[in-house]
This record gives C-alpha cells, structure tokens and sequence, in this order.
C-alpha cells in the first residue's frame, strides 16, 4: 500500500469514461479585448420582399349593373355601390376606385397584389355586375378532374373567370354542371371546362390482374422491365409495394400506350405463369436481413443473375421459410447465391462482465479501436447490464477478434476485482467531501475506482474496482466513514440575528474561519426575512459541541461590546465634543474603548449613538455630558399638561413645539410616547432657555384649555337647514354674536341629531341658549293660510310639486296644502314651525306678486329656424329660461290638411295649414301663427330673453376658399369639417369636387358663423404655408450606386439608411425588384439637405469599394463552433477584425467555403485566426465521432435476439447539468437569501485526471 505522500496509479486511467460536459462541448477561447462597439455594416442582410403589385381596369356595361340609379346623397354620406367596395377593399386588401363614363358604364379599377386583385375582381363583378347562368353536360367520371386536388383546380378556375361553378353532390346521379356569372365569365368559364373535359376523353384506365408472386418478374431488377415500358408508352404503371398484398397491377395514359403496356404485362405473367416453379428452403431469421440486402439488394441481384424471385415472409412473421420462384434451370443457381448470401456473416459471444465492459474499451476507446482498426469488418457491442460481448462480422475475422477480446478479459480478471458496499444515501455528500476531497483522497491512497450512484437512482450500493487489496482497504474505509456519519447530531444556538452578519463577515471571511476549524459541522444561519435567532449545527457529536462551545463564547462576546446608549447634546456643542481636529473624540474613544457615532451637520437629531461594553460606554457618556456641562448650566424640569391637549400643543407635523424650541435656544422638550395618558412633558436645556420655554408652554396650556370648551346640542335633522338659513344667514348672526365655532353633523355622519358647539366656556353657553331658543320655536307647530288666486296654483303643484318641496326644504319642512283638483277655492294651508311657517307664507306670496307681474310677449321667428334655435335636445332653451327666468312655447306643429279638430263652442278655433288667416302686425302684414314664440316673464326679462332668442336665429355667408384646400378641410371621411361645426356649432357647406368651386357656404348663429370664419381663415393659412414647405421638400436628387452595396447602406434592420433619412429630414429610395435602373438611389427633401445625405452615402460607397473578399475553406462540422450561441461568437470575430464573415447557405454547392469582406490586412488577419480555430476544433470533432460511432448499436437488430436488447442510451456525456439531481436541502447549493456561505468550486467532482 502507498504512503500518504505517494499517489498509487489509479485503475480508471485505463477506463473507459463517457465524455464529461466540458469534453463534449468546449467553450470557445476568449481573447480579453477592449469592447468594440457592434457595427451593423457587416451583420445585416436584407430580405428583399417581393413587392409586385398589378393594377386591373374593366367596364361593367349600363344593361348589366346591378345599381343602375345613381341617387342623390348628403355630404358625408355614401352610396351602395361605394360600401360594396369599401367592404371588398377590407376583405382583399386592395384599392378599387370606380367611375361612371357618359354612357353611364361603370369603370373600375382593382390595384394590388396579384392574387388579392383576382379575389377583388371576383367579388365586384359578382356583387355590382348582374348575373347570369347557364348549364352544360360533362360526363360524370371527369367531375373529379375539375375539382383537382382539395377543390384547389376549381377555386382557381372560379377565380380566373370570376364565376362560380356548381357541380353535383357525390350522391346525386347527374352530368349537369350550372355556372353562374357574366356573359363574359360564363363563356371563358365553359371553355376552360370543356378542355379539361375533352383531355380527360383522351386518356385511358386499366386494373390488371397480376398475381402477387409475378410483380418481381413483370418490375425485372431494379424496376428495370417497368422503366422501359413507361418510357416506350409514356404511360403510367403503379406497382403495389411490397408490404401491400394486391394481386393487380394499374395502367394510366393514353389510350395506345395503356393498350400496349396491358399486353406486355400480361405476356409476361402468362409465360411465368406457364413455366415458373417453387422451391422452399429454411434459413435463421436473423440471416434473412443478408438474403435481402441493403433497400432489396440482394433480391435484386438473385433476379438478375439468375432470373429467380426469392421471397422472404415478412420482418414481423414468425416463419423462416425462403420461397425461390422461376424456372426449372434457374433454380439451382439461386438457391447457391441465397446460402452464400445468408452465411455471409456470423456472430459471437464472448464472455465479460458487464463491470470490466468500460475497462475493455479504454481510455477514450484506445483499446476496443486497436481491435477494430485491424479488423475494419468487425462490429463488437457491448450491452449494459450483460456479461458478454457481441462480435458481428464476416466467420474469418470474427474469430479473430473473439480471440483479442478473451485475451484482454483473461488479462484484466487475473489483476482487478470489485466489491459493493451498502451505505445510506443520505451519506453519501459526506463520503464525496467537499469539492470530492475525501473520495479523491482514497482513490489516490489505494489506486481504485469507485463508483457512487446518483441522488435520482435512490441506490445505496457504491462500487470499488481495481486491485484487489486496494478494493479492500477502500472497502474499509468508507464502512468506517458511514459508522462515524451514524453518530452526527444536529444542535441549535440562539444567537441574535442582529449579530449574524458580524459572525459571517465581509464576502464571508468570519464564518469561512469557523467552518475551516470545524470542517465536518455545516453551519446553517436562518433567513434575514424570518427574524429568526436560530443557528443550527450538523456533524459529529463531538465536532458539534466543541462549535457549540465556540460560537457561544462568541456571542456573549459581541452581546457585551456592543451596548448601545444615546445622550442627548445640544447641537450647538457637538463641535466642541469632537474637539479641534477630532483630539476630544478620539480620547473619549481610546479611554473607554467605544464607539461614538454624531449625526450628520445637516441632520436636526441632537443624539449621539455610544456602542461598546456597557462599563465603557456608561464611562464614556459620563465624559460627554461634563462636556455640555462645562460649556453651560443645564437644567431639567417636568411640567404637567392634559394629555389630551398634547397633539394640538405639538401641532400638524411638529411645526408648533419646534418652533417654541428654536425660539427658545434649542431646548428639549419631550412629550410621552403616543397613546400614553401620561401627562409629565420634559424640558432639558439652559437654565434661562428652560424656563421660557415653560412658561410659553403654560401660557398655550391656558390657552387651549379656554379654547377647547365643547357641547352638544340635539335638533331634529329637518331643522338643520332652518338653523342654519339661506346662505348660512341664520348660523353666521350666532357665531357673530357669541364668537362661538358651530359645527353640524356631515350627510354620512351616523349621529344626524346631535350639533357641537367649541369655543370658550361664556361663548359656548351664549350659543348654546340662542340654538335652545331657535329649536324650541320650531318644536313649536302652528297652522296658518293664505290667499293664492286659483290661475296660479297649477304653477306651485307642476313638475310633480317642485316648488313645493323646494319651499318645505327652505323652511324646515313645512307642510303646504292647496285645494284638490275640481274644488273653487284660493285658500292655501301651511303648517309647522312658527318661524317656518311665517317663511313659507312670504316665500308663497313673493311667488304669487311675481306671477301677478309677469307679461306676455311675442318673438317672430320664420318656423324652419326653431329647431336650430331650440339646440339640441332643447339645451339653448333651457339656458335661456334658467338665466332670465320666463317660460318659452314653440307653436304646435301644423296639423294636416282635412284632419280633424276638436273645438269646443265659444272657444277661439285654431285655423288650418290651408287657409290659415294669420295674424297681422304693426306694419299691417300678415304673421304666420307658425312663426310665433310665446315668452312670458317680467317685462325686462322677456325683452332679454326675446333678444336671445333672436340672436340664435341662424344665417348663410359665403367665403371663398381655394379648390385645392377643400380636402384638408374636410379632412379624413369629414373628421376635420365635422370637428369644426361641432366647435363654431355651424354648418358648413363644401360644394362637391365636379363643381370645382371655391366658394364655402356657413350657416349658424352670427356670432357663432364669424368665428367659424376666422378659424376656416386661420386654417388656410396654415395650409399656405404647408404647401410651400411642401415644394421646397419636394427636390429630387439622385445618386448612382452598384446594387451590390445597397444592403450596407441600409444596414441591419434598416438602421444605417434610418440615421441618414433622420439626420437630414429626406425621404432615401432604393429601386425596387424588376426596376429598369438598379443602381439609381432617388434622395427627395430640402435642396442642401440631399446633398448632405448624398455625400453620406457616397462616403460608405468609397468604404465599401477599398474592402476586399476572400473565400476560405472551413470544415463545415465546425462551423456551428465558430458561430457560437446565438452567433455571439462570430459576431465578436468580426468585431475584433472589423470584417463581415458569411457561412454557405444549405443550398450551396460546397459546404466549407466561407466568405470574408472587409479592409486587405484585416481580411487575411481573419483567415489565419479561422484556420487556427479549425485546427483546434477539429480533432475534437473526430475523436466525438469515433466514440459515438462506438457507443452507437449495431444497424440492424439481431432476429432472434441473439445480441441482448439494443443499447437505448444513445450519446453519453459524463458530469452534464442535466444528470445532476438538485439536493434542496443543502444550504450550499440552495442558500438563504442575504446569508454569506463559502464559494463552492466550480469543478465538478470527480476521478483525478493526470497528465501524461
């Protein structure tokens, strides 16, 4: 056995291992580089779309539009034939523009994409154009001819003649084909199907019936016999493969090919038919793949060497009877290729257990490869879970190899053994150590592999191999490290949480210390968000009492140096507690071993913070307040005031007492903590300073408490409004004359009764006595009436009693009574409280005197304007009474001619429509009832109101606007002319574009139709001065550029040609696909910013043109390398030397070649860095292969199974992310948020790799 300081060679050096993850995918070598900001000259390929686009022009005639009437619409408005198209443009995506000519045909116009303007034609003519139909005969079996594959034929066929065709249903028996279309339509439509018809009579359809044993000979090898006949006929032969048991062979085409292929098919079959006979021979099921061959090889060749059919029962068939079918001579020869064939290759099985497997294959395959390498012929599979071998190959070299391999197993048992050790999973981290330091250290000492399962196989067994007293030893140990694991313990220690971070230390220092003194205890802190004490200890027994012990000590450690006390220090002498140059501080700090914090200059805190061993920092507080008192005579005293009247004394934010402190030197008055009943108030500072302040807090004590005086009064919630009077009347003369504060109770307050009175004790009581006196008067109910003439009491109970309740809201809900309905009487009772009532009578009777007063006047306003007058919905009326108080009756609409009338006799008639007599007015002439407004007020407000109404009475002027300004006033669909006459409320007229007409016509109200004016005046400006900015942004510029360089100048995502157009302001167009001048850029804008944005591109053209390209070859397996992911890796390549680098496309003759673009030197720089990164790369990518060709299963699965269940693994990689299982519980991969744990290595666990 090897000491401690001598490393035994380890047994996995000659293992074979999977590749780790890092083997099996490298990471690119990163060169440290300034970064380079990204270019988007060399990235960025244009996709050119293809941007066709057609325009069609046909003509509905006059006799076959649908619409034929063309009626009159308002502006705004649009016809039928303008919606079809509108809704056709939605659904097509196209632009249709139609017009009538002077014949009254329709033109329309379909513009874009092909496929769109086909689907867009369609619809027109089916929707704008009358239809007509037709029906023609076709024979029933070319029906599905018509249709095509999915309908696709006839749908295109429709579209093509902008018909629809109708055929019949699958269980109608019917030939007739109805087309439904215009004239137009409907013929090309019949031609198209006639044609289609007439091909379809042309060609022929043949089943023949060919035994299923004959197809070989009828095919020939390789489809031979077939090829030749449907090249000779043209026709088309379909021969069911072989898994489809169909004794028929379908012939397709013209008639005359069809005919002659039927009579040579059926030749054939006879004369096999006639001559063919059968022999039956039994080959393993596992050799029937050889007889076949590669896609049918081997049958192939039988049949054309020998003329023989073999025929092998299916893969999924249990019988291993070959059937060889031809001729009597023929057969011998076959049946020796067959034997020959099947015999061709034979298998073996070597004896191995399955744990030597990977000790066979080698370090990276080395030994399995020097085995095939001299038998290239041979396949050998190893299987997982097997002990044994499998050699598949031709019977000379299998031997051979089966030879090797048992002199390699013989080799390897008589110097390796194993051993299985059971130890409990959750041990088994333990037994790895931290970053694999225990298992490394006894692979190291006694040279053994050992194998530890993953946390996902839920195993217990871990496996030794290698040297059997080495296996012993391993053994040994790790049975002694699961014994001593059984024994761990776990023990908590209360710590407080405000001391974890010291314990941890900075990026933590502290805790990577204790863990190093006590590497097998884990020390787990809880999460800062918990608020949790608790500190948990895992390991040994007695590991985990010795760091008990330890972090006990330390905690009361830092329990006893970190005391805190604060002492308040007037801030005027924190300079002087610091000292000339900190000297003061600083040997308060060293005597008493302390730490003092002071708050900041601009901070208005006095407190200084003292943190150390409660001794010291008592000492050191003793020092600052000698300090303070030296410097003055400070004196503290405690004063008594009501609690309650704290808050108001402290005032809103504090703002009252820290005036009272700053007014009085800086003293410090503290008041109990909030919801305390303590009425104690401190006050600490200069003797003369504490006793101002005292005193000004007795004084405001004095004060409040006069001021604060309260009481409650309680009155029906009805009589609130009364108390308080109109405008608040009633309430202001009380406060005014007690100097009291009267508060009422808010409409969500719960108490709707109870009224508080604050104020001082002799104004509460005065107030209080007043709302005494003024409650009881209205408790006190009276009942009086007044006199109201009958004609105006349909005015009080109207709109469902308004006044009324108005009149009980003012008046504390007094009661008013008016006679019913039918009684003659002018009498009017009111009932309720004294002074209400007496209220009430007034308020009725000032009504009564204004009603008494009010005129009647007559406003003539011809009746086509009352609808503009009255405003929407009534609104100019309704503002009108409201502000001059009077009511407004329109005339009744006229009644028809001949209607009946009802009239009552004595009673004035209402003349008719016909015949209606009018009035007359003060210039003799007549007045149309139907013209005349009722006004009825006080004199001076119907003339008011009468003036109002007049001014509402709209007018028409005309304004001349230029032709060429009308649509964008009317702006988008009449957005702009609509939001005008919304704003003026007008109406504005535009004449239609036919007219070509510069005059504007407003309607509205005067005043209203001047501003409108004034903003159509406003807007033409505006558009005077868009049009000559548009003219002078209208110059044009072109410039010639190869169109090789187009992509580079519009750069990636379109961003380079982006900062020029933003730059300059200019509209930059490239030709597009199919232009006749490719190389033409088109600059439109200002005339001196194209020339900018000329030299621009012009200058990346010069830049372009000094690069040079070179093609370099690449092996194509490394290219996904070079790129990298996402292409990260290429992109910095090409930022690096300032190139553009292209990879070939799949389409691409040669896969390695890739291009590189860019300035001469950097050019080649970039080639010599691709072809050292390929030699890098590409001996990785062999080895790769050749291992995974190794590990891949045999092509062809053994028949009988003679090879064991295939491996399913496929491609292994050892160590990837994916095979980790993550362990949750531990606190090193799955920390708390906030807590410190030591950086775990990066290198992930596993056998020690040694350099040769």
């Amino acid at each position: 056995m090897a000491t401690n300081s001598e490393a035994v060679p380890n047994v996995e050096d000659e293992a074979f291992e999977p590749p780790t993850y890092d083997e099996a995918f490298p990471a690119l070598k990163a060169e440290v580089r300034e970064p380079t900001p990204i270019t988007d000259d060399f990235t960025w390929q244009p996709k050119f779309l293809n941007r066709s686009k057609c325009t069609q022009v046909f003509t509905v005639p006059l006799e076959e539009r649908r619409f034929k009437e063309m009626k009159e619409t308002q502006f705004g408005e649009e016809s039928e034939q303008a919606k079809i198209c509108k809704e056709i443009m939605n659904k097509t995506d196209v632009s249709i523009e139609i017009s009538l000519a002077k014949d009254q045909s329709l033109t329309v116009v379909i513009h874009g994409k092909a496929q769109d303007v086909i689907k867009a034609r369609r619809e027109v003519l089916t929707r704008l154009q009358t239809q007509a139909n037709i029906q023609i005969k076709i024979p029933r079996e070319h029906h599905r001819f018509l249709l095509g594959k999915s309908g696709k034929k006839l749908q295109d066929l429709e579209l093509a003649t902008a018909t629809k065709i109708y055929l019949p249903r699958a269980d109608e028996n019917s030939d007739i084909v109805r087309i439904v279309g215009t004239k137009d339509g409907i013929d090309k439509a019949r031609h198209e199907i006639q044609i289609i018809s007439d091909e379809q009579a042309k060609l022929a359809f043949e089943r023949l019936p060919v035994p299923k044993v004959f197809h070989p000979f009828v095919c020939g090898p390789n489809n031979s016999n077939i090829k030749q006949l449907m090249e000779e006929t043209g026709a088309k032969i379909n021969v069911p493969p072989p898994s489809v048991m169909k004794d028929e062979i379908v012939v397709s085409g013209e008639k005359e090919g069809v005919m002659k292929c039927k009579a040579t098919i059926m030749q054939i079959c006879e004369e096999k038919r006639r001559k063919c006979q059968t022999v039956s021979v039994e080959v393993r099921k596992s050799q029937h793949k050889y007889i076949i061959g590669p896609r049918g090889a081997g049958i192939a060749e039988i049949l054309a060497n020998c003329g023989v059919s073999v025929e092998v029962p299916a893969l999924d068939s249990s019988s291993e009877t070959i059937t060889l079918r031809g001729e009597q001579d023929k057969l011998g020869p076959a049946l020796t290729m067959v034997y020959s064939k099947a015999n061709s290759v034979v298998f073996a099985d070597v004896v191995a257990p399955s744990w030597l497997h990977r000790f066979i294959i080698g370090k990276k395959g080395a030994n399995i490869r020097n085995i095939t390498e001299e038998y290239t012929k041979v396949h050998i599979e190893f299987t997982d879970g097997q002990d044994k071998i499998t050699v598949e190959g031709p019977p000379e070299e299998v031997d051979l190899a089966v030879k090797a391999l048992e002199s390699v197993v013989k080799d390897l048992k008589s110097r390796m053994d194993f051993a299985e050790v059971l130890i409990d999973q959750r041990f088994h981290k333990h037994i790895i150590g931290k970053n694999g330091s225990n298992i490394t250290r006894i692979k190291n000492e006694t040279g053994v592999a050992i194998r530890i399962p993953n946390d996902s196989e839920h195993s217990k067994v871990i496996r030794i191999e290698g040297d059997p007293a080495g296996v012993v030893q391993a053994k040994k140990e790790l049975q002694e490290m699961a014994q001593r694991m059984e024994n761990e313990k776990t023990k908590d220690i209360i710590i407080e949480q405000r001391f974890h971070k010291s314990i941890i230390g900075a990026k933590g220092e502290k805790i990577r210390e204790i863990r190093d003194r006590f590497n097998q205890v884990q020390i787990t802190f809880p999460d800062p968000g918990k608020k949790s004490d608790v500190v948990t200890l895992r390991g040994p027994k007695n590991d985990v009492d010795k760091a008990f012990k330890y972090m006990q000590k330390m905690h009361e450690e830092l329990i006893e140096s970190n005391h805190q006390a604060q002492v308040h220090i007037f801030k005027g002498f924190h300079k002087n507690i610091i000292g000339k140059g900190g000297a003061n501080i600083r040997k308060i700090r060293d005597e008493t071993d302390t730490r003092i914090d002071l708050p900041s200059e601009i901070s208005d805190s006095d407190v200084i913070t003292i943190t150390g061993k409660k001794a010291n920092v008592e000492q050191a507080k003793v020092k600052i307040e000698l300090i303070q008192k030296e410097l003055a005579n400070i004196k503290e005293i405690t004063i008594e005031i009501p609690h309650k009247l704290h808050n108001s004394i402290i005032g809103a934010k504090g703002r009252l007492i820290r005036a009272i402190m700053d007014e009085c030197g800086g003293v410090i008055i503290r008041f109990p903590s909030e919801g305390s009943t303590s009425d104690k108030v401190t006050i600490r500072g200069p003797k003369d300073d504490v006793e101002s302040a005292k005193k000004q807090l007795q004084e405001l004590t004095s004060e409040k408490q006069m001021s604060s005086f309260t009481n409650e009064i309680k009155a029906k919630a009805q009589y609130h409004k009364f108390l308080i009077g109109r405008g608040g009347a009633n309430i202001r003369k009380v406060r005014e004359s007690t100097g009291a504060r009267i508060i009422f109770p808010a409409n969500n307050d719960p108490d709707q009764e109870t009224i508080v009175v604050v104020g001082t004790q002799d104004s509460v009581n005065k107030a209080t006595k007043e709302l005494e006196a003024l409650i009881n008067n209205l408790d006190n109910i009276v009942e009086i009436d007044t006199n109201v003439d009958p004609k105006h009491h349909r005015y009080f109970v109207a709109r469902r009693g308004e006044v009324l309740r108005q009149i009980a809201d003012e008046y504390g809900g007094v009661t008013v009574s008016f006679p019913r309905s039918g009684v003659k009487s002018d009498k009017v009772i009111i009932k309720g409280a004294k002074d209400c009532v007496e209220g009430a009578k007034k308020k009725i009777q000032d009504i009564v005197a204004d009603l008494d007063a009010q005129v009647t006047v007559e406003c003539i306003i011809i009746q086509q304007h009352h609808r503009t007058v009255m405003g929407a919905s009534g609104y100019n009326i309704k503002e009108i009474t409201k502000n001059f108080e009077v009511g407004i009756k329109f005339p009744d609409k006229p009644t028809a001619n001949g209607a009946a009338k009802p009239a009552e006799a004595g009673a004035d008639e209402e003349p008719l429509v016909n015949g209606d007599s009018g009035s007359t007015d003060g210039d003799g002439e007549k007045t149309n009832k139907k013209d005349i407004i009722i006004i009825t007020g006080k004199p001076e407000n119907c003339q008011q109101a009468k003036d109002a109404l007049l001014a509402l009475v709209p007018i028409t002027e005309e304004m001349p606007i230029p032709f060429d300004f009308h649509r964008f006033i009317i702006g988008q669909k009449g957005r702009d002319v609509r939001k005008m006459m919304q704003d003026y409320n007008v109406n504005i007229s535009i004449p239609p574009m036919e007219e070509k007409s510069d005059i504007v016509r407003i309607s509205g109200p005067k005043t209203n139709v001047e501003r409108a004016k004034a903003g159509l005046m406003e807007k033409v400006e505006q558009l005077e001065k868009e049009r000559e900015d548009r003219e002078l942004q209208s110059f044009e510029l072109t410039v010639e550029v190869d169109p090789m360089h187009h992509p580079k100048i519009i750069g990636r995502k379109g961003l380079v040609v982006k900062k020029i157009r933003e730059d300059h302001g200019c509209r930059i167009q490239f030709p597009e696909k199919g232009d006749e001048n490719q190389n033409v850029i088109t600059i439109v804008g200002y005339e001196d910013k194209t020339h900018l944005a000329k030299e621009d591109i012009l200058k990346i053209v010069k830049e372009l043109e000094d690069m040079v390209t070179i093609e370099v070859r690449v092996d194509h397996r490394i290219h996904p390398r070079i790129i990298g992911f996402k292409g990260r890796a290429v992109r910095k390549v090409m930022d690096d030397y300032q190139v553009d680098i292209r990879f070939p496309r799949p389409e691409d003759g040669d896969p390695d070649i890739v291009t590189i673009t860019g300035m001469d030197d950097n050019v080649y720089e970039c080639q010599d860095h691709l072809l050292n990164l390929q030699e890098e790369f590409l001996q990785d990518v062999i080895d790769q292969e050749y291992i995974k060709q190794l590990q891949r299963p045999p092509s062809k699965q053994d028949g009988d199974n003679r090879g064991g269940p295939p491996d399913q693994r496929g491609f292994v990689v050892k160590d990837a992310p994916w095979d980790k299982t993550p362990d949750t519980a531990s606190t090193e991969e799955f920390p708390a948020f906030g807590a410190v744990v030591a950086p775990k290595s990066s290198h992930a666990w596993g056998p020690l790799k040694r350099k040769n």
